[in-house]
């Protein structure tokens, strides 16, 4: 069997009575689809009895592979745990309804929205279709950091949003540093430190080796999805470039943007942990500058319409940032950093953009495009190192 799925629907009740009958068509349905693995959506079962079981029984026997059985309602997942059929299958119960109409968006990114549902919890609602696997995944990194001691919300609930999926949060009066700099835009500096600080101790865990990605890994492989736009040779330079930076085991966020930055009950705690891995510091500030300075290059109103906030704010947040973390340095130091960052920040500017069909659209994305692969070719020509 590939990795390609079709779903079988079981519905009402599955008895003696018509047992003989859903076989046969689930049995079709199996041989129209060879190659493929079937998942059982059991959102509309009301009743199984053991002939409806011994029919999971030959699926199995018949497929030879694991089989997936969703939506399984208490009652039916009952059944199916006191025979013994969620040892022999994957069983996921059914996922509680919610509506997220009216609620405030605290945050939009690539995979979803995060809505607060009220003063306690927070959803973040996945468009994508592969959004349970997303999802579970996510929950698995934060459990993985969360032991390793890295303040994070781990999701206690996963629901369905219209035809889509969601994970919940228990987030106790909670705001974004993002929420932050928009109520009191006078205390901002003071707000970017915190940030930092914040951020400095993220970075000061240390985790097991392999145990998460390699961020350098994630960026070397990046170099293949934008090879297209840039020359063979900035290529091999860039290459050179992003492979010389030492390795690292401590613990990188991957998207540490300010609204995936909560202050809950006056501590700060991350949340959006689906892009964690290892690797330097520089890992996670590359990603400041795409969402501070590259997305505002060319679209003054990007950081009005994703954080609220206007450009010039975009841009205080990014150099507080840069001289709160280096505190210390000189303006020459910085300069010699920045550049560094800015290689990273390019090179994953560039592969958002040409991995998304809305964002490489129109005259704009051929802007970005254009103006991201022209700063990493002036970038690589003067670096010898990335730090």
């Amino acid at each position: 069997m590939g990795d390609e799925r079709y779903t079988i629907e079981l519905k009402g009740r599955i008895d003696s009575s018509n047992a003989a009958e859903i076989e046969a068509a689930v049995m079709k349905q199996i041989e129209d689809n060879v190659g493929k693995n079937p998942v059982f959506d059991a959102s509309d079962l009301i009743y199984i009895s053991s002939a409806g079981l011994r029919i999971l029984m030959k699926v199995k026997k018949r497929i030879g592979s694991e089989l997936l059985i969703n939506e399984v309602s208490p009652e039916i997942y009952e059944i199916f745990d006191a025979t013994g059929f969620t040892s022999l299958f994957t069983v996921k119960k059914k996922f509680r309804t919610l509506s997220v109409d009216g609620c405030k968006v605290i945050g939009k990114g690539f995979c979803g929205t995060v809505y607060r549902l009220d003063e306690d919890t927070i959803v973040k609602k996945y468009e994508s279709a592969e959004a349970l696997s997303v999802i579970e995944e996510e929950k698995r990194l934060a459990k993985i950091a969360f032991v390793a001691g890295v303040p994070t919300a781990i999701s206690f609930d996963i629901v369905k949003i219209d035809d889509c999926y969601g994970s919940v949060f228990e987030l106790i009066k909670s705001k974004t540093f993002i929420d932050l700099i928009i109520d009191n835009p006078d205390d901002a500096d003071a707000t970017i430190k915190r940030y930092v600080d914040f951020l400095k101790e993220v970075h000061s865990i240390k985790m097991d080796q392999g145990v998460l990605p390699k961020a350098k890994d994630r960026f070397l492989a990046r170099l293949d999805v934008i090879s297209k736009y840039i020359t063979p040779e900035v290529k091999d330079k860039l290459y050179m470039l992003i492979s010389s930076i030492p390795d690292d085991y401590h613990f990188i966020h991957g998207d540490y943007q300010m609204k995936n930055v909560m202050l809950s009950n006056g501590e700060p705690i991350l949340i959006d942990m689906d892009s964690i891995c290892t690797g330097q510091p520089i890992f996670d500030l590359q990603g400041l500058f795409v969402t501070y300075v590259a997305f505002t290059e060319d679209d003054p109103e990007n950081s009005m319409n994703f954080s609220g906030i206007t450009t010039e704010m975009a841009h205080r947040i990014w150099n507080g940032v840069l001289k709160n973390y280096y505190a210390g340095k000189s303006d020459d130091e910085l300069e010699q950093i920045e550049s560094g960052i800015k290689v990273l920040s390019y090179v994953r500017f560039l592969q958002l953009i040409t991995e998304s069909e809305f964002l490489q659209s129109g005259e704009l994305g051929k802007l970005r495009i254009k103006h991201a692969t022209e700063h990493l070719t002036e970038l690589v020509g003067k670096l010898d190192r990335i730090i």
